[in-house]
Order: structure tokens, then C-alpha cells, then sequence
């Protein structure tokens, strides 16, 4: 379909299945006051079939190929894969007592208030190492819902200072996926994007790591017993310093397996045993698999029917004078990003777009890069359909959205990002950083 020949309801009407699908679990969710009553997959059922019979340009066995094409990507496989080897892992390692021993270990160290503050740190410090969110969101969800558990805290609000904390490094890091994309897109230095994105990112880190510390206050220490047998952290500090390293998230959960298997062996459990607990944990990622599938195979209808491009063409026109085409910018990278629940490929599919307007407006291509990547996080730290939030809450057995409320972060960045926008009127361009 030609995206520039699509009238304005056919645009609407193709980008309508994310508002089914927001409208029949998040607004539902919100009326009845409990995240738990609408399940995710039902929501995402109701929105694909929409998607499918409205999207009239082909017939039904046509339609129903483009979802499950989409649906099948190798980057939803890929994402499946992880998927599959974090609930081994996790599992093996609950069952074995390594995220036990870790939790005893670090609640030893930390007092109870500065629980909550030690995760965001830990997991702004990994993910700025490992520059990937699912990373992070790996190594460190089981230890946030045993310390949650431990502390009496609530489950969702240590998954969401993970999530914030994932973030944090996924947009800064000079090795994430989503600082690639847009530098490259914008044709310019990783160092000069970093300047002009810390810029906007400490800020708002800070503010966050004030409000946790704040919240902490009058927590009582959670006090640990003696018996406790470190050598049981093996399994998880494998993934913990192999995921700081560097190495491939598949390799870090398989290797974090293996000792996990390893462990077991030595401690006189069964290989049999050790393979009802992986697949008990292989079977608990079940849900989020399948609402993968249907998300991934609904926004791929999305774009195929015109919506992304009808997007792209809608919010061009309205740009106005600086401030106005860095808001664009923001704004569009955002919607992308709602639409395709992947902040890379939302900066990809943007980044040409993006950096014709800063041309044009004389944005500094550091600038516009940063407001690609950093617009793109936020959005996809608080969508509850994006690949970590659905795996950081099918590791903690939560739902999707029951995070949300307490994801302070991306929505400090977002108030750092409007700021930055705001009050810097006009960057002239820096030849260095282009090319």
C-alpha cells in the first residue's frame, strides 16, 4: 500500500487496533481498578482479530499470512529463545537456593532502606555495561522479587526500578542496539550523542535515585540468618558477571544453566529433578510467549496496512520552527514505538525523517540522536506489551501493567526531555560529528 496515498480514516482506521487493544486492557483495567481482572492475551486477541478485518487490501488468507509472518520474525524467535532459557534458569536457580543465598548476602550488606536504591543502581551500572535492557532485566529480576518478598515490599515496585534501571543504560550505553541506530542515523559520533544525552538522562537518574532513597527512609532492616551457603550464588553470579561482560543474553542464560545443572549435581539432586524444575520454568514463560506472538503479529498488520507510513506523513506536516520539529521528533519516534513495541526499530524507521527536519532546522545531529533514542525508551519502559516489561513480569509471575504506577523513571526522563527541548532553542550544526 502506498502510505502517502492513504486518506485520513483509512491512516486512523489502520493504526485503530492499538486503541482496541489499549481501550480493552488498560482503560478496562483501570475502571475496574485491579490489573489483574483483563488478561493481556484476551485484549491482544480482540485487537489482532480487529486487525485482520480491517485491513481489507487482501484476502483473509492473505491477511492471516502477513500476522503470522510478522508473529514469526526471527527477532520475536530470537526474543522467544530468551524467553525460554530465562524461565529454565530462574527456575533451577529458585529451586537450587542461588537467588536465596544472593538475596541473604545482599540484604547482609545493605540495610533495608537502601534496598530499593542499590537495585537502580545496580541495574543503571549493568546495563550501561552490557547496553542491552533484556539484559538486564535478566540478570536482575529474580533477585528484585525475592529482596521485594524479603523487605515486604511490593512485587511490581522492584520490578519497575529494574525496568527504570535497564533503561538508563539501554538509551546511554555506547554499546546498545538503540545508540547505534541513531547515531548512525543521524550520521554522528557515539561520544557527542552521549554528551547531549547525558544531559538529559543524569538528571532524571538522579531524581529517581533521590526518590528511592526518600521512600526508604523508616524501613526497617530485614535481618538474615547465619546458615546461609554462599557457594549457592554460583549459578547466579555466573550470569551476573558474564551479562557485565559482554556476552550474547543466550550464551549468559545458558552457561547460567549449565552451572546451575552443575550445582544440583554436586548437591545429589537428580538430572530428572533437575529437568522437572527447568521445565516448570519453561512452562511458567508459556503466557508470555503467546502474548508475544499476537503483539508482534498485530503491530505487523499495523504497518502493512499503511499506519506506521500514514504516521510518518501526518505528524511531518505539522512541524513549526525549532522547539516545535525537536517535539516532532520526540512525538514521532514515540508513536513509532507504541506501534512496533521495539524502540530500535521505531528510531530506524524515523531516523531519516528525523534527520531531514534537523537539517532543516538547524538541529545538532547529537542532539536529534539523542532525543530519537532517548523519546524511544521512554515509551517503550512504559508500554506494558514491550519484550521487558513482559519479561521482567513473567519472571516475577506479575502482570503486564501492574509495574506501571511505579515507573518513575521514564517518566522523570520524560520531564528532562521536554525540558532539554524547551530551553534549547537553536543548535547550529557540528561538522565533526557528521559523517
Amino acid at each position: 500500500m502506498n502510505d502517502k496515498n492513504i486518506s485520513t480514516l483509512q491512516g486512523l482506521l489502520a493504526l485503530s487496533p492499538v486503541a482496541v487493544f489499549l481501550l480493552s486492557y488498560v482503560a478496562v483495567s483501570v475502571v475496574v481498578g485491579d490489573f489483574y481482572s483483563m488478561p493481556i492475551a484476551v485484549s491482544l486477541v480482540l485487537a489482532s482479530v480487529w486487525a485482520i478485518v480491517i485491513f481489507r487490501t487482501y484476502p483473509l488468507p492473505e491477511r492471516i499470512e502477513v500476522f503470522s509472518r510478522s508473529a514469526g520474525h526471527v527477532n520475536i524467535l530470537y526474543m522467544i529463545w530468551i524467553f525460554i532459557l530465562a524461565g529454565a534458569f530462574a527456575s533451577l536457580a529458585k529451586e537450587l537456593g542461588a537467588v536465596d543465598a544472593t538475596v541473604n548476602l545482599a540484604l547482609r550488606i545493605f540495610p533495608g532502606q537502601y534496598i530499593a536504591p542499590m537495585m537502580f543502581v545496580a541495574a543503571c551500572f549493568i546495563s550501561l555495561s552490557i547496553g542491552t535492557s533484556v539484559g538486564t532485566v535478566v540478570a536482575l529480576t529474580p533477585l528484585a522479587v525475592e529482596l521485594a518478598a524479603a523487605a515486604g515490599a511490593p512485587v511490581p515496585f522492584f520490578v519497575a526500578v529494574i525496568l527504570g534501571g535497564a533503561f538508563f543504560g539501554d538509551n546511554l550505553s555506547f554499546i546498545s542496539d538503540t545508540t547505534i541506530a541513531a547515531t548512525r542515523s543521524q550520521e554522528v559520533s557515539m561520544s557527542a550523542k552521549f554528551r547531549a544525552n547525558l544531559r538529559i538522562v543524569l538528571p532524571a537518574a538522579l531524581v529517581t535515585l533521590v526518590l528511592y532513597i526518600a521512600m526508604g527512609q523508616g524501613v526497617p532492616d530485614v535481618h538474615v540468618g547465619t546458615d546461609a551457603e554462599w557457594w549457592l550464588m554460583i549459578p547466579y553470579l555466573v550470569v551476573i558477571v558474564a551479562a557485565v561482560i559482554g556476552i550474547n543474553v543466550t550464551i549468559v542464560l545458558t552457561m547460567g544453566i549449565v552451572a546451575a545443572v552443575i550445582m544440583g549435581v554436586i548437591r545429589g539432586v537428580g538430572l530428572l529433578e533437575l529437568a522437572k524444575y527447568a521445565g516448570a520454568g519453561i512452562d511458567s514463560m508459556g503466557e508470555l510467549i503467546i502474548i508475544t506472538l499476537l503483539a508482534a503479529g498485530m503491530l505487523g498488520i499495523i504497518q502493512a496496512a499503511g499506519g506506521i507510513g500514514f504516521l510518518l506523513n501526518a505528524m511531518t506536516r505539522r512541524v513549526a520552527g525549532t522547539r516545535g520539529a525537536q517535539a516532532v521528533i520526540a512525538v514521532l519516534v514515540g508513536l513509532v514505538n507504541l506501534c512496533t513495541a521495539n524502540n530500535t526499530v521505531a528510531i530506524i524507521t524515523v531516523g531519516g525523517i528525523a534527520r531531514n527536519i534537523s537539517k532543516k532546522y538547524g538541529i545538532d545531529g547529537s542532539k536529534c540522536a539523542s532525543i530519537l533514542d532517548t523519546a524511544s525508551c521512554i515509551v517503550q519502559c512504559l508500554i506494558p506489551y514491550g519484550a521487558q516489561c513482559l519479561l521482567a513480569t513473567g519472571l516475577a509471575g506479575i502482570s503486564p501493567a501492574a509495574p506501571w504506577q511505579y515507573l518513575y523513571y521514564p517518566w522523570a526522563l520524560a520531564v528532562t526531555l521536554t525540558i532539554s527541548i524547551l530551553i534549547r532553542r537553536r543548535n547550529k550544526a557540528v561538522p565533526q560529528d557528521r559523517g
